[in-house]
């Protein structure tokens, strides 16, 4: 049979990544499999060398980008030591920005962003624990609110649940890192008049969209109910007026 004949296997794509990068990727890999933890020492760089099968060079750089980072700490004549795992440098970078700028809109958009994929996710993933959880947090706010009061409580418990819902880690961490943020960005929205009693409509709908598996509805009910409450604060400049 001729080559013109053969049924020939697609040729994988050249990775275009730079070698110390991919070594660097690999580095954060054994960090999180080997659960390393601040403080503990790493290889040397002729073991890590060898185990990679790449030249020191490489090597050298890589450990350059994570001292960049953060992550690492290299002491002359002892060896590279661990200072921050990748996960802790979400949490730091996330707590600086919300204690620097508690009102940014950047951090409103930022909820935007996160929480519309976390409800995607979560209409994809949702346990019957999780659906029972924001089921109650709805009855909670919904009680809340009979009771004249803004609903945060109930308000927080609803998000966080759709986030622990979407069973992403990283998502839950980030959004439970920014935790005083997002309480904040509630309470500038729910004391509005008449602001809880919708709030508590846009979240059985979009609990709704989520119990029903449709991650498309969910995650656009989810973006839809948080622009509406949080855009006009922002384009009325109460987020600054918060802030001063």
């Amino acid at each position: 049979m001729t080559a013109d004949r053969q049924a020939i296997a697609p040729m994988r794509p050249v990775d275009r990544k730079p070698l110390y990068e991919q070594v660097s990727d690999r580095l954060r890999e054994f960090i999180d499999v080997n659960q390393l933890q601040p403080g503990d020492r790493l290889m040397s760089e002729r073991d890590l060398a060898q185990q990679l099968s790449v030249g020191r060079s490489s090597i050298r750089e890589a450990i350059t980008a994570l001292r960049a980072r953060g992550m690492v700490e290299v002491r002359h004549g002892d060896g590279i030591y661990l200072l921050q795992r990748s996960n802790d440098l979400l949490d730091s970078l996330a707590t600086e920005l919300v204690h620097t700028h508690l009102d940014h809109p950047a951090i409103w958009e930022t909820r935007q962003a996160m929480e519309t994929q976390c409800a995607r996710l979560a209409a994809l993933r949702a346990t019957a624990d999780d659906l029972a959880e924001l089921k109650a947090a709805i009855t909670e706010m919904q009680t809340e609110a009979d009771a004249g009061h803004a609903g945060l409580s109930g308000d927080r418990r609803f998000h966080i649940g759709v986030a622990r819902a979407s069973h992403n880690p990283i998502l839950i961490r980030l959004l439970e890192s920014m935790r005083n943020a997002l309480d904040r960005t509630s309470e500038t929205s729910l004391t509005r008049s008449g602001q809880p009693t919708r709030s508590v409509r846009d979240h059985q709908v979009i609990l709704d969209a989520i119990e029903a598996r449709k991650p498309t509805e969910a995650a656009e009910e989810m973006l839809r109910h948080l622009v509406t409450t949080t855009d006009a604060l922002i384009e009325n400049g109460q987020v600054q007026q918060q802030a001063d």
